[in-house]
């Protein structure tokens, strides 16, 4: 359980730029209803990456501890998200032969193909967070999501690595067990958010996930069901918002009120010389056109945009999202941002919808703001729902890497995948890879 003398129940923890979100879930029928939120301000962050362990601490503190005021529990293990400029990603293939008279494919074939897959060259800097099977290819058949159990010669596995810094891991682990407390599984911020707005469709047909938070935007490309692209952009919220301190000589929390109640003006729809009222850095209250607002905020908007846009033309995916652009974080409320990107683009864009299964506190649960947090409560049920306690081969856990300790990606040989999946323990290993094929694929509910 993550939460003492409780069942039932999970927590996620979003440990963003700007702010740091706990929420507490009461797990009941496959459902889940939010009993407990904390949010705090991140201190000790910059772009996703922790600058000072002790303000960090501090900041998630204050989040748990309103998180466990309210769901009246204490809360002992998170499924906690990352994100920032040092996430990399890179898709690879491994291939294995099938060299048995019968030909089956067993699970240690799969354990065999998946380390092959895994075992790229990394930066000494570099950890492993996640290796997700998009698919397995048996004898040339693509597309196969649970091989073991068919016939073949030749067996491959296309994945998707993502990895981190080293030390922007492990300092994160450090902030979060500096309070006692256990990070169950960390999970690549944009991967949960999915689970939160993302539906199977358009996992399937194809599209982008950009999470716009304060200090980055997170980028995940998905298509036929898998994650296929991930990227980290250190352009967000925190850049428009010191663009108006200084267009508009505002202090900073002015400004986030500003870009909260006001939203991106568009052209079309400002009659005259309509006007709004700031209060200037010296006091001063101030009347000041929408077109000169509309013309602080565009051009970083659009220095965004074209950048991302950038990545996925880069990466060779423009073509392939008929499904659109999805975006989720604090930034995606800004009024008109997506017409905006729509219009820009030629592109269908929506803001994360209400996740389907999440109860309670309708506020939160209806908003993009927080839907990494949300992410991270149904990733882990769908962890739970099996009763799969243990690290698999494509996550990350202190509990399962010895701490501090060098990750699954450095280990040689059968030890390797053993250490990443956390123990040699035959029985469960069927269920795990079937689960993780599922999880990723959007079937299991």
């Amino acid at each position: 359980m993550v939460v003492r003398g409780t069942g039932g129940l999970i927590v996620g923890l979003d440990i963003g730029t700007t702010k740091v979100v706990a929420l507490v879930g009461a797990v009941e029928n496959g459902t889940i209803e939010i009993i407990g939120m904390g949010k705090a301000p991140s201190h000790g962050l910059e772009k996703g990456v922790v600058v000072d362990i002790g303000e960090t601490t501090e900041s998630i503190r204050r989040a748990v501890e309103e998180a466990e005021n309210m769901a009246d529990v204490r809360i002992e293990r998170v499924f906690a998200g990352i994100a920032g400029k040092h996430i990399t990603s890179i898709n690879n293939s491994g291939t294995v032969s099938i060299s048995r008279e019968n030909r089956v494919i067993t699970v240690d074939d799969v354990r065999r193909v998946i380390e092959t897959a895994q075992a790229v060259q990394l930066s000494p800097d570099q950890e492993i967070i996640h290796v997700i099977p998009r698919q397995y290819i048996v004898d040339g058949q693509e597309g196969i999501t649970d091989p073991v159990g068919m016939t073949g010669t030749r067996l491959e596995v296309d994945v998707h690595i993502v990895a981190g810094s080293m030390t922007a891991v492990h300092n994160i682990y450090r902030c979060v067990t500096n309070l006692g407390i256990e990070i169950e599984r960390i999970v690549l911020q944009p991967l949960a958010s999915s689970y939160a707005v993302l539906t199977e469709a358009e996992k399937d047909l194809g599209v982008v996930l950009m999470d716009i938070g304060g200090g980055t935007t997170d980028i995940a490309i998905f298509r036929r069901g898998d994650i296929w692209f991930s990227k980290s952009l250190p352009i967000a919220g925190e850049q428009i918002t010191s663009d108006l301190t200084v267009g508009l000589q505002v202090e900073y929390h002015e400004a986030e009120r500003i870009k909260r109640e006001e939203g991106l003006p568009r052209v079309d729809d400002i009659g005259g010389e309509e006007r709004f009222e700031i209060t200037t850095i010296s006091g001063e209250k101030k009347s000041v056109s929408k077109r000169k607002l509309m013309k602080i905020m565009e051009p970083r908007l659009e220095e965004l945009f074209d950048l991302a846009m950038g990545e996925i033309e880069d990466a060779g995916y423009r073509d392939l999202i008929p499904a659109g652009i999805v975006l989720t974080g604090g930034t995606a409320l800004l009024k008109g941002l997506p017409e905006f990107v729509g219009d820009r683009y030629n592109i269908a864009v929506r803001r994360g919808r209400t996740p389907q299964r999440i109860h309670g506190l309708r506020d939160i649960v209806e908003s993009p703001i927080y839907a990494t947090a949300i992410g991270l409560l149904k990733y882990a049920l769908e962890s739970r729902e099996i009763d799969f306690r243990y690290e698999r081969v494509t996550g990350w856990g202190p509990r399962t890497r010895g701490g501090l300790g060098g990750g699954g990606s450095h280990l040689a040989g059968e030890d390797r995948w053993w250490t990443a999946n956390g123990r040699k323990e035959n029985s469960i290993i069927v269920k795990v890879l079937r689960w993780l094929n599922r999880v990723f694929r959007g079937t299991v509910r």
